[in-house]
């Protein structure tokens, strides 16, 4: 039966499931725990039971040693409760409390999602995890010593493989390899988190997120952490490409539609093709957004894509829409054939 589990000193609780472990739970309903690898082999993950019976799990012996189980100390990421528990545990509100790491990865899954965006999956050894917050990215370390950054989209409690959107840039140092050579099971290295695009939780404020082409990559690493924690905030999305082949993964914010009632979206076209035969919004996203908001002063915005759709909007909302300069948070990234810039989602 499921048990009820009571984090110290914040006072949140989350229920943990039969099948989970109490690591697993936690992350589920969006509290973030330090945790490492993932499989009791780190310690990362290790905190007090302050109250309630539980079950082990199987570790590693030099992750939680003998006296360690003594003094009431457990692996979250294998531990199940068997009752009601009260344990220990910082949480990570911010993403200075977060390890970055330089780690090997294997390339697991390569797809087309147009004829320019590549979803990449990467899987790292069978020993770590990359703890993140929704919305940071990842840095590619190459051979050369230069390095390429792209958007983490997944969330974090989905983190078994780190799924990234590629745009291919004619030229790019990297882009052309992901495109022409790069295979499934090869091998590369990245370091990470990096960022301090993510939500601000701290706020029960309705949240705007505008993305351009593959600035949709980290949004939606952020919106399905925000429908992981179950939150009531309103969720408008506004995703700007120039056509509708562009929007390369559309069929996700259209489930996402009929799924939660608190989210909205609002594709835009800045040069539909006329087979597209397309009846919705054209025009830049940010001005779709202005023709649709006269007031911003309540919301957070989150805007992810090239600079000039990143700074007209910022500059347009403040100025314009008595948005708070404190409430726009953004990453911007640019391509070029020989400087792709991070994060370049």
């Amino acid at each position: 039966m499921p048990h009820q589990v009571t984090l110290q000193p914040s006072g949140h609780q989350f229920t943990v499931a039969d099948d989970e472990t109490i690591l697993e739970a936690a992350l589920r309903e969006g509290f973030a725990l330090p945790y490492g690898c993932r499989n009791g082999a780190c310690g990362a993950c290790k905190g007090k039971v302050l109250a309630g019976q539980f079950d082990y799990g199987v570790h590693q012996p030099n992750a939680l040693k003998d006296e360690e189980k003594a003094q009431g100390r457990a692996l979250f990421c294998r531990a199940r409760p068997l009752s009601d528990m009260t344990i220990e545990a910082k949480e990570i509100g911010a993403a200075k409390d977060i390890v970055v790491k330089t780690l090997p990865c294997r390339v697991e899954k390569l797809e087309k999602r147009a004829d320019d965006v590549m979803l990449v999956k990467i899987k790292l050894p069978a020993n770590e995890r990359l703890q993140f917050l929704a919305g940071q990215y990842i840095d590619f370390q190459l051979k050369d010593g230069k390095t390429r950054s792209y958007s983490l989209a997944n969330p974090p409690h989905d983190d078994a493989l780190l799924e990234l959107h590629i745009r291919h840039v004619p030229g790019g140092l990297f882009s052309d390899q992901v495109f022409s050579t790069l295979k499934e099971r090869d091998i590369l290295r990245l370091k990470g988190p990096l960022g301090s695009f993510f939500i601000r939780e701290d706020s029960d404020k309705p949240m705007l997120f505008i993305a351009g082409g593959t600035g949709f990559a980290p949004i939606k690493g952020m919106l399905e952490h925000a429908f992981a924690e179950h939150t009531d905030r309103e969720l408008v999305l506004y995703w700007g490409v120039r056509s509708l082949k562009d929007l390369y993964m559309a069929e996700l914010p259209q489930q996402w539609l009929a799924e939660r009632p608190n989210f909205s979206f609002v594709p835009v076209l800045s040069n539909p093709a006329p087979d597209d035969r397309w009846q919705g919004r054209t025009g830049l996203v940010h001005q779709a957004v202005l023709a649709d908001f006269a007031d911003l002063s309540g919301y957070q915005v989150y805007a992810c894509g090239a600079p000039v759709m990143v700074d007209s909007a910022r500059d347009a909302f403040i100025r314009t829409r008595r948005l708070p300069e404190d409430a726009f948070f953004a990453d911007a990234f640019s391509y070029a054939a020989d400087a792709e810039t991070a994060p370049a989602a």
